[in-house]
């Protein structure tokens, strides 16, 4: 079944239609309605075309937050082989929101890590949606250390709200463990790729992408805040997400202008969650040439080049 966004109505009309018409074809194997629902069908691919073409930056949040959007389990189950899962940060516990472990990409040994947000009501309270704890951090710390010492790229996977706000969580160091992270993708010398796959919120988000390549697919988001968040605290008015949404610039288009993405990954028409398949195929492809062309850095320039695109952040703009 598929999960229609609010400004897709118009879209599931017609799907709605076609899918009757065939339905009634079934039931009468007398009806003629092929070349009816073939004119719906062309009717709902150029409308998909048009919702798609110049999205705004709320619609693209939508898109972002679809739950039929491809996970990072996804990702992993399709991209990568010899997937060997560690678990836990040798401290407290292990956290399901974070998923990481040793894999290869192609003939590549790597490290992959990722936020974990879960498909089903019961997976999603297991996965806390995506948002880490201090232990997450700190997992993906210690595969962190594992791949310098090793000699193994990291591709992170990111897809949170946020880290999680929870009184536990602050009483175990979330602040800390998110600034530690963060520390680790700076001194690590191996090649370091992220990919915005969903949601790339807050510190949550940048502990896993202080990266020497930044990626983000097409309709995915990067920002500092939600724009719910956002919206609160400057209106006073979560209902100003759109207005806030816009303000951000948090879509891959203006954070590609402003330096912070280096590279958008096409999605297919009506964004992944039509077409899983696809899309993480184009990630698998654009992955594999980050990689590539970091391969041919050392340990120093590996560490100077992901400095130096930090420290350069804020020298491009936007005009308002």
């Amino acid at each position: 079944m598929t999960n229609y966004l609010e400004f897709e109505k118009p879209l599931a009309e017609i799907e709605g239609k076609a899918e009757e018409l065939r339905a009634m074809a079934r039931d009468n194997e007398e009806m003629d309605i092929e070349k009816e629902a073939a004119a719906l069908d062309q009717k709902a691919a150029d409308l998909l075309q048009d919702l798609y073409k110049d999205l705004t930056p709320w619609r693209k949040c939508l898109v972002a937050r679809h739950p039929d959007r491809p996970h990072c389990q996804d990702y992993i189950e399709a991209l990568f082989d010899e997937y060997t899962p560690l678990a836990g940060d040798r401290n407290f516990a292990d956290d399901h929101a974070v998923m990481g472990g040793l894999a290869r990409l192609g003939d590549r040994s790597v490290v992959v890590i990722g936020h974990e947000k879960g498909n089903s009501t019961k997976t999603r309270i297991e996965r806390n949606f995506g948002m880490a704890r201090p232990e997450g951090y700190r997992k993906a710390i210690r595969l962190m250390d594992l791949a310098h010492r090793f000699g193994l790229p990291v591709i992170t996977l990111v897809d949170t709200p946020g880290a999680y706000p929870g009184k536990g969580a602050e009483e175990r160091g979330q602040s800390e463990a998110i600034a530690r992270s963060t520390q680790k993708c700076l001194e690590i010398g191996v090649p370091l790729v992220s990919v915005i796959i969903g949601e790339g919120g807050s510190g949550g988000a940048i502990a896993f992408a202080t990266a020497n390549r930044v990626a983000m697919l097409e309709h995915s988001i990067y920002s500092v805040i939600s724009p719910e968040g956002c919206a609160s605290i400057l209106w006073k008015d979560a209902e100003k997400m759109r207005e806030a949404a816009e303000a951000l610039r948090l879509t891959a288009q203006d954070l590609t202008k402003l330096g912070v993405c280096d590279r958008i990954i096409d999605e297919p028409a009506g964004g992944a969650q039509r077409d899983a398949k696809t899309a993480i195929e184009n990630v698998g492809i654009a992955l594999g040439e980050m990689i590539d062309d970091l391969s041919k850095m050392d340990g120093a320039e590996l560490i100077k080049d992901r400095r130096t695109k930090y420290l350069e952040l804020g020298s491009k703009g936007l005009a308002a």
